[in-house]
């Protein structure tokens, strides 16, 4: 990131002037939440004045933020549109964590204030928790486990298993081997992991494509006697599947600490369930964790305030205001077209390039920043990837990232292509701005099309014969589904097509596969793109 591109001035470590008479006046930062004062050094030793003031709500809260320059909350605090109406000094919210679901970060960054997290600090404790939970299940240990109240942590996870001579396989589309042998993993698909596995852990955020990813099917397919550990996030599980195959005795058993409702509620059948361990959410319930969660995010909030690092920031800011304004309709181009690539090419990405040709200034890290929000935003969740950490996570997972900076487009003013490069091969989509107000998917593959990525959009491939489109319009059309734009391309008469179909709503599971059971259908893909 380069030194003032940030909205505002930028925050100065606090030091004497040339002849001493006169010092800049320290950064404030608020604690909003408690922390233990040894995860604080790193904003004490830079001269910080910290100010803890917890347990605030309403104008209380707006005005202990009005005065600050960055605050620091952990789960209790919620930080809402309204507590940043007088935010004019504000340069940083610090989360002591990873979720921020009790910070409105679009607000945030409207307002070019940075929303840093933790999300190593807790990656051990998480670990260990779901480690503990494994041998508490398969060993039966815990004989009062009903008192309950309410890609970091799979390898630690991992690392600790082949301690004990466990053999250690993975699924995980978007890792590629060379990132999973130095992780000491042995990549499967998902498929292969439940067949074989005598113990499956889970460790994925909760997203669309991860909601309910094991479910009736997957617990059938799993091997007698297995175990399941779920230390991840509550719906990852389908916990009435869950609970049958317990009833059942088709697992071994199971161990979980989170929950789809948290606290879980006294009568919930989870707790008569038979052969399971329930805990209450306990993953970085450790006093060392609390201290890491600490540290980690006080050290970023100084480097934030001192040296523009927004390295370990989810929203954008570095392209506040004015530039935000601006820049903002081709950021949501890239970001749509990288979530177009990632449900066409499904696997392990090695290589993302991404071109564009226009007039925009300084635009090509932010672009490519975009685009990788989109292409991995189904991968590590859509609330932890935003510009500012989308090329590091992705550096994690061994994707190489180009940027090119093309001549100008013969047809439009705005162009941006992206080409990916995986196990499977390569694969271009591209898009263009016509104005801020009208952006067009035009190239998907080797097809030249023309559709507004809005909604949802389903990409079909066909063999270009007669009748075709009748039937998979009457096929939604029996679905309920409305037909916003449909896009038919082909290379030759006869030859393969390509449709894209942008619809109203989100087809089921089960219109997806009998579209794909027409004839002339080769395969059919969805992605939503709002």
């Amino acid at each position: 990131m380069s030194p003032g591109a940030t909205a505002g001035a930028r925050v100065k470590q606090p030091r004497a002037s040339s002849n001493d008479a006169v010092a800049t006046t320290p950064p404030r930062v608020v604690l909003l939440d408690s922390l233990p004062a040894a995860g604080l050094i790193a904003l004490t030793e830079a001269g910080f004045a910290i100010d803890a003031r917890t347990g605030l709500e309403g104008d209380a809260l707006a005005d202990a933020i009005a005065s600050a320059d960055a605050v620091i909350v952990r789960s209790s605090t919620r930080i809402t549109r309204a507590s940043l109406a007088r935010a004019g000094r504000l340069r940083v919210i610090g989360r002591a964590g990873v979720g921020v679901d009790n910070i409105d970060v679009d607000a945030a960054t409207e307002l070019g204030i940075a929303v840093l997290t933790a999300p190593s600090g807790n990656t051990v404790s998480a670990a260990e928790h779901a480690f503990a939970l494994m041998l508490a299940a398969v060993r039966r240990v815990p004989a009062a486990d009903r008192s309950i109240g309410a890609g970091r942590i799979g390898g630690e996870f991992a690392r600790r298993a082949r301690a004990f001579g466990m053999r250690v396989i993975a699924y995980d589309p978007f890792l590629t081997d060379d990132r999973a042998r130095t992780l000491g993993f042995a990549l499967a698909d998902l498929d292969t992991v439940l067949d074989s596995a005598d113990v499956i852990s889970l460790h994925v955020p909760l997203t669309d494509s991860t909601r309910g990813m094991i479910g009736a099917d997957q617990l059938r397919r799993m091997k007698p006697g297995a175990f399941l550990i779920n230390a991840a996030r509550g719906g990852v599980i389908d916990e009435a599947a869950l609970i049958d195959a317990l009833r059942d005795g088709r697992l071994g058993g199971a161990a979980l600490d989170v929950y789809a409702t948290e606290p879980l509620p006294p009568d919930d059948p989870l707790r008569s369930a038979p052969r399971i361990v329930l805990t209450p959410h306990l993953g970085a319930s450790t006093v060392e964790a609390q201290e890491n969660v600490a540290r980690e995010i006080a050290e970023a909030v100084r480097d934030a305030l001192l040296h523009d690092d927004f390295s370990r920031a989810v929203n954008a800011p570095a392209i506040g205001g004015e530039a935000m304004h601006r820049m903002r309709p081709l950021l949501d181009l890239a970001e749509r077209l990288g979530r177009i690539l990632c449900a066409i090419d499904g696997g392990a990405l090695q290589h993302v390039d991404i071109r564009y040709a226009g007039q925009a200034a300084d635009v090509m890290k932010p672009l490519a920043a975009a685009t990788l929000v989109g292409v991995l935003g189904d991968v590590v969740g859509r609330g932890s990837v935003n510009l500012v950490n989308a090329a590091h996570l992705a550096r994690t997972r061994g994707i190489d990232i180009g940027r090119t900076r093309l001549a100008k487009h013969a047809n439009y003013a705005e162009y941006v292509e992206i080409e990916a490069t995986g196990a499977a091969g390569s694969i271009r989509v591209a898009g263009a701005l016509l104005d801020a107000a009208h952006p067009r998917v035009v190239r998907i593959g080797e097809f030249h099309v023309d559709v507004w990525p809005r909604g949802a959009l389903v990409i079909l491939r066909n063999r270009d014969v007669p009748g075709v489109i009748g039937r998979v319009g009457s096929l939604l059309g029996d679905a309920g589904v409305n037909i916003a734009e449909y896009h038919q391309a082909r290379l030759e008469q006869g030859g393969e097509a390509l449709a894209a179909i942008s619809v109203d709503g989100v087809l089921s599971d089960e219109t997806l596969r009998a579209l794909r059971e027409v004839r002339e259908v080769i395969d059919a893909k969805q992605v939503q793109l709002d």
